[in-house]
């Protein structure tokens, strides 16, 4: 913000005081007004228009500390400055405690002034930023900012919302790229803990050793590269939310000292005696079937519920094809680099999108539209030519079958298509797990070995796992 676009307001009953402050301050290119009544200042705050209030501390209508009261009770964000005798800097002091920002000393040098002012000044505007910031975040973040008009989706919604105002342990479960983070950011901005951290740490991309002090912290001398004490995201998100991503991922011992911490809230940094208390909102997500995990003996059934207090399942997105247009539209308003020209998806683009299967879910439907948007160029229209290639008939979607053959021919292998794309990637995201592959399609596991026969497909080659 410029100097001259700041406007202070002085309030002092010494005429010479208030054309030495007015002077100064104006030479720096503030635009000041001032006045030697306090009941005067006061109502010209409640107008408002001022970024800040300079007063003297004692005068004899009205005190300063009467007037920061009314000012206070007027406008409780506008900063004032105290100017006030050596004799009284106790008395200052005390007024800072009732809200003051700052306070100068008579007699002062106009340096002396001039940098408290700027000094308060600058708070306060970098407390404007944060709060637009805040904003922005909140617009971003919310639920409203998850596109989706489906009924599963509006179940979805729901959730959040319950879930932020309750503030209960949640469990976001669903395949890659169906926007587990984005719900999550949701519930956290959507409730009352908007304005503290949102940390977010993936469970299965770091060894269990780093991992425990990214989550608990370390002192000095905790291991070998520990050469300071560090503060763990747990501590760091104190009054905010944890986001645990992939917590099916993280190692048994962790997961005793994760539930240790829920139920008492407390944590030990690595190489400590000592406990403190934590206070957040813990979410965790997972692409697994944790169920299965539980049964299976690979995660741990109280922390389970624990965390599961209320599930949510992310929808993949072909179990919602009618929002699939919708975040078409939205991936390319939010994408497209020149907003004004108004960008359009040409309907036989749109049929492809449409049409095909999505395995990689959301994120994969946004990463098209990107690629379409760079192809497209200065050019209004995103054609079917530049979707990528798997869009238009790849590994992902099943191929359109030719009207000159039978029905039941072209129906057959439209359907096997489909079969083979749908089974090949369940197999892929359960790792080999026909257990898993067969809780996460909702099938009987023997119906479903009966498919993969079927099929030729082979669990032991994906992962070597148990089928």
């Amino acid at each position: 913000m410029k100097k001259q676009l700041e406007r202070i307001l002085v309030v002092d009953d010494e005429a010479g005081m208030c054309r030495l402050i007015t002077t100064v301050l104006a030479e720096e290119g503030y635009s000041v007004t001032a006045t030697q009544k306090p009941q005067d200042g006061v109502a010209a705050v409640r107008k408002g228009g001022f970024d800040l209030v300079i007063t003297d501390l004692r005068m004899p209508r009205m005190s300063g500390i009467e007037i920061l009261q009314a000012i206070k009770a007027a406008a409780p964000s506008l900063p004032v400055i105290l100017i006030t005798a050596y004799s009284s800097v106790d008395s200052a002091v005390q007024a800072m405690k009732l809200g003051a920002a700052d306070y100068v000393a008579k007699p002062f040098k106009n340096d002396e002034l001039i940098a408290a002012v700027e000094g308060v000044l600058e708070k306060s505007r970098l407390r404007a930023e944060n709060r637009r910031l805040r904003e922005e975040l909140d617009e971003k973040y919310s639920f409203s900012s998850i596109v989706g008009q489906s009924a599963k989706m509006r179940s979805v919604f729901g959730l959040i919302v319950r879930i932020a105002k309750a503030d209960v342990t949640a469990m976001i479960e669903g395949e890659s790229g169906t926007g587990k983070e984005l719900a999550a950011r949701a519930i956290h901005f959507s409730g009352p803990r908007r304005d503290k951290p949102f940390v977010a740490i993936h469970c299965g991309g770091l060894p269990e050793t780093m991992l425990e002090s990214e989550l608990f912290g370390h002192v000095k001398g905790a291991f070998t590269d520990a050469v300071k004490d560090r503060r763990g995201l747990l501590e760091s998100a104190d009054g905010g939310t944890v986001f645990l991503d992939e917590v099916g991922d993280m190692p048994q011992s962790l997961q005793v000292k994760l539930l240790r911490f829920i139920q008492e809230r407390e944590i030990r940094r690595v190489g400590s005696d000592e406990t403190s208390s934590v206070d957040v909102h813990l979410i965790a997500a997972t692409n697994r079937v944790l169920q299965v995990e539980v049964k299976e003996g690979r995660f741990r059934g109280d922390l389970y519920y624990r965390l599961a207090v209320v599930p949510v399942r992310m929808p993949p997105l072909r179990e919602r094809p009618e929002d699939i247009p919708l975040l078409a539209r939205h991936f390319v308003r939010k994408h497209a680099a020149d907003k004004e020209r108004g960008l359009e998806i040409a309907p036989e683009a749109m049929q492809a999108i449409a049409g095909y299967h999505w395995p990689g879910n959301v994120r994969e439907l946004e990463n098209a539209i990107q690629h379409a948007i760079a192809f497209a160029g200065s050019g209004a229209l995103i054609g079917r030519d530049m979707l990528p290639a798997q869009v238009l008939g790849g590994a992902g979607a099943p191929q359109a079958a030719a009207a000159d053959r039978a029905f039941r021919d072209a129906k057959r292998e439209t359907v096997e298509a489909f079969e083979k794309a749908y089974l090949s990637d369940l197999i892929k995201r359960s790792s080999g797990n026909v257990t898993r592959a067969a809780q996460a399609a909702g099938m009987d596991r023997k119906n479903l070995q009966e498919l993969l026969r079927k099929y030729g497909f082979t669990a032991s080659d994906y992962s070597g796992e148990r089928a």
